[in-house]
C-alpha cells in the first residue's frame, strides 16, 4: 500500500487557480501510476485526471482538459494538480489515488486513497 495525503485546497472564485498536492510513502511510490477523482454531494466519485509512473503518459477527463494539468515529482514522492479557470462545477472533495495498472478511469483499479481535500468554487 500507499500512504497518501493530500493537500491544497480551498475555496476561490470561478475563474480562479488551486494547486493539489499529494504526498506519498510506504510502498514504491515511483512504480505507481497515479491519479486524481473528485466526488461532488450526491454524485458519483469521477475520475479527473492519472499519469503514468514515468511522468511520461497523462489523461483527462473532457470537462477539465485544458484546464487542469497533472504532474508527479519521483524525487519528492509526490503528484501535483494544477487546476486553471476553475467553475463552480468544480467544486468537490478531491482525492488522489495509486495503481500499479496504467491510469483508469475506474476507481476500482485503485489500491490507495487518500483523505481527500475540499475545492470549493464560488460564482
Amino acid at each position: 500500500q500507499v500512504q497518501l495525503v493530500e493537500s491544497g485546497g480551498g475555496l476561490v472564485q470561478a475563474g480562479g487557480s488551486l494547486r493539489l498536492s499529494c504526498a506519498a510513502s510506504g510502498r514504491a511510490f515511483r512504480d505507481q501510476a497515479m491519479g486524481w477523482f473528485r466526488q461532488a454531494p450526491g454524485k458519483e466519485r469521477e475520475f479527473v485526471a492519472g499519469i503514468r509512473w514515468s511522468g511520461h503518459g497523462t489523461f483527462y477527463a473532457d470537462s477539465v482538459k485544458g484546464r487542469f494539468t497533472i504532474s508527479r515529482d519521483n524525487a519528492k514522492n509526490a503528484v501535483y494538480l494544477q487546476m486553471n479557470s476553475l467553475k463552480p462545477e468544480d467544486t468537490a472533495v478531491y482525492y488522489c489515488a495509486a495503481t500499479s495498472l496504467d491510469p483508469s478511469l475506474s476507481a476500482g483499479e485503485y489500491h490507495s486513497w487518500g483523505q481527500g481535500t475540499q475545492v470549493t468554487v464560488s460564482s
